[in-house]
């Protein structure tokens, strides 16, 4: 008898031939493919009074590209992130502001780091029972099945009322970072064979320090560190409810469903390499053109092998340089150029300003090569991704956990537009497909 698996490789052409709808046909009856139409803009699809982004602008009555620009309920992100200043860590004050659409005065500060601090737990011998009992490489899975058998132990799991989502997410948001990184640890000792230790989370740190702290074995870490992944999660927290999980977010909302099967679904589309795993395709495109150019100064020859990747004769053959572009921004998205300051700096700490040197060339060179080969012409540059990786490497935080350190930043923007759904909508969210199948 067959095994499912051949069974499966035989069916697999049957599939394709019945389920293929031939491309022209969405154009012809005027569907928008991804809920994008031809120049890539997103179908509206709900309002919110969450988030904004600007990529373009109009000038005489022409749309025109311009410098991307990104606002959190109502305040430009660069103005949030130099209102820091150089070493306050903001997480906790950001997610606040997210979270309730208002930006907390001391006090208000003090009392929910107070509770964010005092919820980092996790339920007698969950760490042993759930965390480390099927661990694996994929940290998002172990951490949405981490989420999911939370809800076991909340006995008003069900209850949808915004007060008690808020609870919630608030719990959440507080246990992410002890999700994330004791996946991994429990990952690194039965997969890696290597030393496995489980530091307990102190209430009085932030966020990024705790996962300095938790995810390395002498609990070191700089300020300059600290203050570098607080920026990165900052920067990751929310991008509007368009993008594919906070889409989700709402879409799962809006069916009633609970606060733990929400944000398992949020994570389940995360996870998906068109998504949250951008860091670690540029990370091995990195990876490869240190292999193939031999001098990172010398711009003739990284323009060489860049086009080599554009040509789809190198790396991936893909064609694509990832960390370059982006579905919203044009001419920059504003949150790399926030990132590169602290980037630079970050580099100089640990040493790494040959590795830096490359990144520059590349951002430099790729827009132009990308416009050539490619005839791109709305503006290509950078986005958030290219440099992530290269700052959670220099952090010392592994590849497994890049897109895990997304979740720990995105589950505020989830949050709060589960909050926003709830308290705004009343209708379940159903768009419609056109069946263009024969009758038969």
């Amino acid at each position: 008898m067959k095994d499912i698996f051949e069974y499966s490789t035989q069916k697999e052409e049957i599939c394709r031939s019945n389920d293929r709808i031939e491309p022209a046909l969405y154009k012809e009856l005027g569907v928008k493919r991804g809920l994008r139409d031809e120049n890539g803009n997103g179908v509206i699809a709900g309002l919110t009074n969450i988030s904004k982004i600007t990529s373009f602008e109009m000038r005489n009555g022409e749309k025109r590209p311009c410098h991307g620009k990104l606002w959190y309920r109502g305040y430009r992100v660069e103005e949030l992130l130099g209102g820091l200043g150089e070493t306050e860590l903001g997480y906790e004050k950001i997610a606040y502001l997210l979270l309730m659409g208002e930006m907390p005065d001391e006090n208000e500060l003090a009392e929910f780091r107070s509770f964010i601090g005092s919820s980092r737990t996790l339920p007698t011998n969950f760490t042993r029972d759930v965390i480390m009992k099927a661990p694996g490489k994929d940290i998002m899975n172990t951490m949405t099945r981490s989420l999911l058998t939370l809800a076991s132990y909340d006995n008003k799991m069900l209850d949808t009322s915004v007060s008690n989502s808020l609870r919630q997410c608030i719990k959440l948001i507080a246990q992410f970072p002890m999700l994330a990184v004791y996946a991994y640890h429990a990952y690194n000792y039965y997969d890696n064979m290597e030393s496995m230790v489980i530091h307990r989370p102190d209430p009085s740190l932030s966020t990024a320090e705790n996962l300095l702290m938790m995810l390395r074995h002498d609990k070191q870490y700089t300020a300059t560190e600290a203050k570098v992944l607080d920026t990165a999660l900052i920067l990751h927290m929310e991008h509007g409810g368009g993008n594919n999980s906070t889409f989700t977010t709402r879409v799962i909302t809006s069916s009633g469903s609970d606060t733990y099967s929400t944000i398992a679904a949020a994570m389940s589309s995360l996870k998906g390499p068109k998504h949250g795993g951008a860091n670690i395709k540029v990370m091995e495109m990195m990876e490869d053109i240190r292999t193939n150019v031999c001098d990172y100064s010398d711009e003739e020859e990284v323009a060489a092998y860049l086009t080599k990747i554009i040509n789809k004769e190198a790396f991936d053959k893909k064609g694509l340089v990832y960390g370059m572009g982006h579905a919203v921004y044009s001419l920059s998205d504003p949150r790399e150029r926030v990132f590169r300051g602290y980037v630079e700096k970050l580099a100089a700490e640990k040493g790494r300003e040959k590795d830096l040197m490359l990144y520059e060339s590349i951002e430099k060179l790729a827009p132009e090569l990308i416009a050539k080969y490619r005839h791109i012409y709305k503006g290509v540059s950078p986005n958030v991704d290219f440099y992530s990786g290269f700052v959670y490497d220099m952090l010392g935080i592994p590849q497994e956990l890049y897109t895990a350190m997304f979740a720990v930043a995105r589950i505020v923007g989830w949050s709060a537009h589960r909050i926003e759904e709830l308290i705004c909508m009343d209708k379940i969210i159903r768009p419609a497909y056109l069946s263009v199948m024969e009758e038969k």
